[in-house]
């Protein structure tokens, strides 16, 4: 039998006579040779294998947009492990958190044997297949019931510490039926792939708010797997405030009919900070719905290294998906010079039975009619400022449930503008 053959371009594969990787349920791995350009999402190469993937060079529209050399050897196989993640679960959330109690949410760290690893999804890109192959044990918390909205539970995910590197993966599981508001807290230094997976079982509902408040020197590149099942529910905000690199990619797997998704998100970089965000929809069974929303702003220092950010949304919606709803959104706001955001939303629409579609961005300047309405009845310009950017993001904070995190994020964002005087 030949070696599998993969080459890179935007996680899209052509492989002649190779044998059939493993796939996300509707994505081929493998079609003739061609010279014929197709969309990013046509044919999205997985595989665990890291030697299946070509190392990326920066020229591939999965990487284009991603400074390789900062990302410290995960992508090209030089990173090896030299420290440990942690991952801890707690009841509740801030000073407040309790340890686990009861029979209703449990922590299990596995081996890589596990069979329920990988329900999830499977690794589309080389850093996601090496982090996948270089784990040594899993982090499974399982929920069983359906828990309020006043009982959080806090995953906390801590890194291995400044010019350490390491691999982790995590699942999150919720059976039939359960429901749970989960805080996933990154924090902390070093270098660090990841694997997250979100397993949402028929009828479950999840709230989860992912949040990355890393140290300045860390570098974080993560895949989120999220499977949601049949009349399932998934609530995922993702806050990225910390590190010096985060490159967040987020799939979306319907495993049947009636999922309903919606993405959220919130990033606010300083001079010198990358922070990518790379979604993947995948509507491929009827009668589904999502709704993306992604909201950023960016800060540069004048004479240093530009604040960078990066949002690509790709959305596809397959023929057999008829029934589905969709919508999804970017916006960012640059509030000095040497800030630089991309934002490249992308709709595959491969049937017209269906409810809606639809996808808008938009980058700029602060409002100028904002913040003269605001100065001319008495505000000064600095808290001005301060009032359009909270406005700007309280959409996005206004729908995290958990009023603590929702005071540490505004505090953040306090703090950040504070920096740089706006």
């Amino acid at each position: 039998m030949s070696e599998p053959v993969a080459h890179s371009g935007g996680g899209i594969v052509d492989a002649v006579d190779a044998p059939v990787l493993d796939v996300d349920p509707g994505i081929n791995t493998a079609r003739p040779a061609s010279k014929i350009k197709t969309a990013p999402w046509e044919e999205r190469f997985t595989s665990y294998d890291v030697e299946a993937f070509e190392v990326p060079r920066g020229r591939e529209e999965q990487w284009r947009f991603t400074p390789l050399r900062r990302l410290r050897g995960l992508h090209d196989g030089s990173a090896t492990a030299t420290g440990q993640v942690g991952v801890s679960v707690r009841a509740g959330f801030g000073e407040g958190a309790d340890e686990l109690t009861g029979s209703g949410v449990r922590l299990e760290t596995v081996g890589r044997d596990d069979p329920r690893l990988g329900d999830g999804g499977i690794p589309a890109d080389r850093v996601a297949a090496q982090a996948w192959s270089s784990f040594t044990e899993a982090h499974v918390v399982t929920v069983d019931e359906a828990r309020s909205d006043d009982e959080p539970l806090t995953v906390t995910v801590t890194g291995p510490g400044e010019g350490r590197t390491a691999y982790v993966h995590v699942q999150l599981r919720l059976s039939h039926h359960a429901e749970a508001v989960v805080v996933l807290d990154h924090r902390g230094s070093g270098t660090v792939a990841a694997n997250t997976e979100f397993v949402v079982a028929d009828g479950a509902k999840l709230t989860v708010v992912e949040v990355h408040d890393w140290a300045d020197d860390a570098v974080y590149v993560g895949a989120q797997h999220l499977s949601v099942g049949r009349d399932a529910t998934l609530r995922h905000t993702s806050v990225t405030l910390g590190g010096d690199l985060v490159r967040l990619s987020p799939v979306v797997n319907y495993r049947a009919p009636g999922g309903d998704v919606e993405l959220i998100g919130l990033y606010f970089a300083d001079g010198g900070q990358h922070f990518e965000q790379r979604l993947l929809v995948d509507h491929s069974v009827p009668h589904c719905r999502s709704n993306v929303m992604y909201k950023g702003a960016l800060q540069g220092i004048e004479g240093g290294t530009a604040a960078h950010t990066v949002w690509v949304g790709d959305v596809l919606i397959r023929k057999e998906a008829e029934g589905t709803d969709t919508y999804e959104l970017n916006r960012n706001l640059l509030l000095t010079d040497n800030a630089r955001a991309d934002s490249v939303p992308n709709l595959e629409i491969e049937t017209g039975e269906i409810v809606g579609a639809g996808h808008a961005s938009a980058t700029g300047r602060f409002d100028d009619e904002q913040l003269f309405y605001l100065m001319a009845r008495g505000i000064p310009e600095a808290q001005a400022r301060r009032l359009v950017v909270r406005g700007f993001f309280g959409e996005v904070i206004q729908k995290i449930r958990v009023p603590a995190l929702r005071d540490r994020l505004e505090a953040a964002i306090e703090a950040e503008l504070e920096a740089v005087g706006v």
